[in-house]
Order: structure tokens, then sequence, then C-alpha cells
């Protein structure tokens, strides 16, 4: 279960990439594959695979930062496929 400040610091989390990568849409939160306590912000992938290496750099960078802050680990997972599951929800 995501708690409130869990659910502020992914807000925050995703606005700061959003400002620079306007293109990169939210998909969902999600826990980690290995570990129920990480959360994965799940994202579109920007198109050009320079923007894709620039959105990984700042993502580790703001995940340190709130690790090392409040001891959450919140991760950005970035992938092809998820245009598909934006269009899925909607429907």
């Amino acid at each position: 279960m995501i708690n409130f400040k869990q659910k502020e610091l992914i807000r925050e989390f995703f606005h700061s990439i959003n400002k620079k990568f306007p293109e990169v849409e939210f998909v969902s939160v999600t826990e980690g594959p290995e570990n129920p306590a990480d959360l994965w912000i799940n994202v579109t992938e920007p198109d050009d695979e320079d923007r894709e290496i620039e959105l990984g750099e700042m993502a580790s960078e703001i995940s340190t930062d709130i690790l090392l802050d409040y001891g959450y680990s919140i991760l950005i997972s970035a992938g092809e496929g998820m245009e598909e599951l934006i269009t899925k929800q909607d429907a």
C-alpha cells in the first residue's frame, strides 16, 4: 500500500520528469517485481534514443535523492508498449 508521502513523492517525481520531457506520459505505479516495497512509475518512453538516455540519467538522480532523503525506492520505468496500456486503460 502506498502511503501519503510516497504519493506526494511520486507526483513530484513525475512532474519533474514531465517538465523536461513533455512527450512522456504517466501509465501507472506498480510494485517492484523483486521487492514489493520498491515502487515503479511506469511511463511511455521518448521517441529519440538520446532523450531516453537523458530521461534515465535525470530519473536516476531524482530516485537517488528520494532514497537518501526519505528511504523510499521509487524508480522510473520507461518502456515500449506502454502506449498500448494507455489505450487499453482509456477504453
